[in-house]
């Protein structure tokens, strides 16, 4: 009898990892039953024919959001004592005393992180938000939905949404194994750790020594070492696109060499866009000598601010706009990814000479095709009080795991960034050797077979 497996989809993160891959296929094939347990994320019946289980829109409890923002900075502070590390600090973010309504929450917040700051109070806090979340009906309705549906494992596709605790709750409660995907390279010292499971999968053997040290309670036999899916497309050569079809498609000169500006959400790099700038420069001056080059600038997907707008306008000479293909789900307004930018980031890096940008994970899909990264590392002038300095990012744990400097090129200074990127292109430095171990050491050995790791985990998990 085949094994039914509820794959819970809490919101768009997990559409890249597990529903536009070979995750389904793979399982499938394996002799899985998959029902997508749906927090109305896309209508995957209706565009795909997947099995689906749409869970209710109902709200996590009120007290839900503020306990659980409390129970992020209490860990973060266990964490600083724990490991003796300032760094802990520079992940929390400021609590919001404008307006009648968030000075209340924020003076109720403060209270709680003040009165639990120990870890049987943080235990408590724990406690009750799960005791919280029972009270709700979002909570009855998914183990109501559980029992009609009686799957044999629950697998969460993220760690880190408020909305994975009634589901993942009425599983426990029922005696239906649970498994959670830690979704980035960067969440667990981030304490964005909000459900407890019976087993989590992670992308490598440092992702697992992390897990077990921020997380005590959890064994060493609970947490197996996957890999990640979001690396496999890069693996799948039938992704690729001719040159001058991807250029064609893309309003690209086919004469051009182009650079790939990636851009950063606004809470990672609030000047990002004066980074754009600086690059540009950089180009129209190597063209002025000689060179003919250009910049194919690909935004952060959840990005909608208007502050790149004015670079771009300024420098259409040298800069082409190749939006990531995400679209906004109409139900809940979130920015989720489709099936079709895959193909595109494949093919961005593929065509890109190299990429610059701001300590983004990127770095690891250019280095897969054996492609270039600098990260921008000096501040800008127009740095203000208040305005956070993107060098901040580069003292954060998970790049601690950098087998050494040289496994990114890094920009220290406005006035070398026209040599580094002649040098690249130049072939005269690069990072890629280094930046391959480094991904290694991130995200495995075998990353482009992570899905099928997947199943077989399971698959022993449930015998």
């Amino acid at each position: 009898m085949k094994k039914k497996v509820f794959i819970l989809l809490p919101d768009g993160g997990g559409l890249r990892n597990f529903v536009f891959s070979s995750f389904k296929r793979i399982g499938e094939e394996n002799g899985f039953d998959l029902v997508y347990w749906n927090n109305k994320v896309l209508p995957l019946k209706k565009m795909y024919n997947y099995e689906e289980v749409i869970i209710p829109s109902l709200p996590v409890h009120p007290f839900t959001l503020l306990i659980s923002k409390a129970r992020k900075d209490i860990e973060l502070n266990l964490s600083k004592i724990r490991f003796e590390d300032e760094v802990y600090e520079t992940y929390k973010f400021p609590l919001s005393f404008i307006g009648l309504k968030n000075c209340i929450k924020s003076i109720l917040v403060w209270l709680l992180i003040k009165l639990f700051s120990s870890e049987s109070g943080l235990l408590k806090i724990k406690q009750s938000i799960t005791y919280f979340e029972r009270k709700t009906q979002k909570y009855l309705e998914c183990k109501k939905q559980l029992e009609q549906n009686r799957p044999d494992l629950v697998f969460c596709t993220n760690q880190r949404n408020t909305q994975n605790i009634s589901p993942i709750l009425a599983a426990t409660d029922l005696g239906i194994p649970t498994v959670c995907f830690i979704q980035s390279w960067d969440n667990v010292p981030k304490a964005m750790l909000v459900i407890e499971t019976d087993y989590y999968f992670v992308w490598s053997h440092l992702m697992k020594k992390e897990l077990l040290a921020h997380y005590p309670f959890i064994k060493y036999e609970q947490v197996f070492v996957t890999g990640t899916p979001q690396f496999e497309p890069h693996y799948d050569n039938n992704l690729a696109m001719p040159r001058d079809l991807f250029f064609k498609e893309n309003n690209l000169d086919i004469e051009t060499r182009y650079i790939c500006f990636s851009g950063d959400d606004e809470t990672t790099s609030p000047l990002d866009q004066l980074y754009l700038e600086d690059l540009a420069t950089v180009i129209r001056s190597l063209n002025a000598k000689g060179e003919n080059l250009g910049i194919i600038y690909r935004k952060c997907p959840v990005d909608f601010t208007t502050r790149y707008d004015e670079v771009i306008n300024a420098n259409l000479d040298v800069i082409r706009v190749v939006n990531p293909l995400w679209s906004q789900n109409k139900v809940s307004g979130e920015i989720v990814p489709t099936e079709e930018d895959a193909r595109m980031l494949y093919n961005v890096c593929e065509h890109s000479e190299m990429v610059t940008n701001v300590c983004s994970s990127t770095i690891f899909d250019f280095v897969l095709h054996s492609k270039a990264c600098i990260y921008y590392n000096y501040e800008q002038p127009q740095l203000k009080k208040g305005i956070r300095d993107i060098g901040q990012n580069y003292n954060y744990v998970h790049f601690r795991s950098m087998p050494s400097k040289k496994a990114v090129l890094f920009c220290e200074d406005k006035m070398k960034l026209e040599q580094l990127v002649l040098d690249i292109l130049h072939r005269k430095v690069s990072n890629v050797d280094e930046g391959q171990k480094w991904f290694e050491i991130v995200a495995g050995t075998t990353p482009e077979k992570t899905s099928a790791v997947i199943w077989e985990v399971i698959a022993n998990i449930l015998s």
